[in-house]
């Protein structure tokens, strides 16, 4: 790392320190740390429309889920579930933050389930995970190897119901769809509360999601992000350094 990148490190870290409180608010940069393709990304986009005909934003579209299912699924099993993803250290460093007591909350966008698989106990899935799914008919409840394997299938692909038959689908936020009223509820009220909230892995492109920053009334707001953001020019502090490595690097002061 830079000199400049290591004395913002130390920043957040004092920031970190005077034990004020702080929410993270997390996208898909969090999770390309551990191996997960952003499927907004350039390389994701070309993906989807060469090898599926459709660009993700329809792919993943509710619409589209109820018209051409079998495609939907094999879209969404072939490029959104990483069983075997683990935690980075952004996931890990989180984890101890909350453990300290010097973090409030992780609201993420992502819906890969690994801050909670790295430990951490309050976090606010605004799209939902992968990790659940629900019939559309009985409501039943389904984990996530029910998708992969399921007792029976349609065309290859549909998962379907044990108990009543309907379609098994992954309690997700799909293109839309609204977003968990409760679930924003809370993020609003967590950002609303922050003395200091980070913001890391996300580009703020993605609404209503990134809209959450305008209840934010606190002192300090710190931008972790490789690429420019609408809101560098509001931040009190930008670093354009891996998430993982300045999260982690500010856990590593706060120990010494």
């Amino acid at each position: 790392m830079t000199e400049t990148t290591q004395t913002q490190i130390a920043t957040l870290a004092a920031l970190l320190a005077h034990r004020p409180a702080t929410v993270f608010f997390g996208g898909a940069g969090v999770s390309t740390e551990s191996g997960i393709p952003d499927f907004r990304s350039a390389a994701g986009l070309y993906a989807a429309q060469n090898v599926y005909g459709y660009p993700p934003e329809e792919l993943l579209s509710r619409r589209f889920f109820e018209r051409e299912t079998a495609l939907f699924f094999r879209y969404y099993k072939e490029n959104l579930i990483a069983k075997d993803a683990k935690p980075n250290a952004a996931h890990l460093a989180l984890t101890e933050l909350e453990r300290r007591g010097l973090l409030r909350a992780v609201v993420t966008q992502n819906i890969d389930g690994l801050h909670q698989a790295a430990g951490s106990q309050k976090v606010l899935e605004l799209h939902g995970s992968n990790w659940r799914h629900y019939c559309v008919r009985c409501r039943a409840k389904y984990g996530l190897d029910y998708l992969l394997h399921p007792a029976a299938m349609r065309e290859g692909v549909i998962p379907l119901c044990e108990k009543c038959g309907g379609v098994v689908r992954p309690n997700v936020v799909l293109y839309g769809e609204g977003l968990d009223e409760d679930v924003v509820a809370q993020a609003m009220r967590e950002i609303a509360r922050a003395e200091l909230l980070i913001v890391g892995g996300t580009s703020l492109a993605v609404y209503p999601a990134a809209g959450l920053l305008h209840y934010f009334r606190g002192n300090h707001l710190v931008l972790i992000n490789k690429s420019e953001t609408a809101y560098d020019g509001v931040a009190d502090l930008v670093i354009r350094e891996s998430i993982g490595a300045v999260l982690g690097a500010a856990v590593e002061r706060l120990n010494a």
